[in-house]
């Protein structure tokens, strides 16, 4: 899977969670969860969807690592191959 498929997948996924979201507005290197106005659960939910879909493990200890989109795809990216 390319940066691209990844970038649009994690964005199915976060659509699902919150479906207000524009895509196309969103700016991929500010924070995530302030961009989309994601609480703690619905960011949990978003990190779990990401696992079952992708099949990538994210442990507690590395959520404050996947501040922004960038950051996010940057941290999965490696773990998909």
């Amino acid at each position: 899977m390319d940066r691209q498929q990844l970038r649009q997948q994690v964005l199915q996924e976060l659509q699902h969670i919150a479906p207000e979201l524009e895509p196309e507005a969103l700016r991929s290197d500010r924070s995530l969860r302030n961009e989309v106005d994601l609480d703690s659960m619905d960011w949990l939910r978003f990190l779990g969807a990401l696992h079952r879909r992708l099949g990538v493990n994210i442990p507690e200890a590395d959520y404050h690592k996947l501040d922004s989109l960038d950051a996010l795809i940057a941290y999965l990216e490696p773990r998909l191959t």
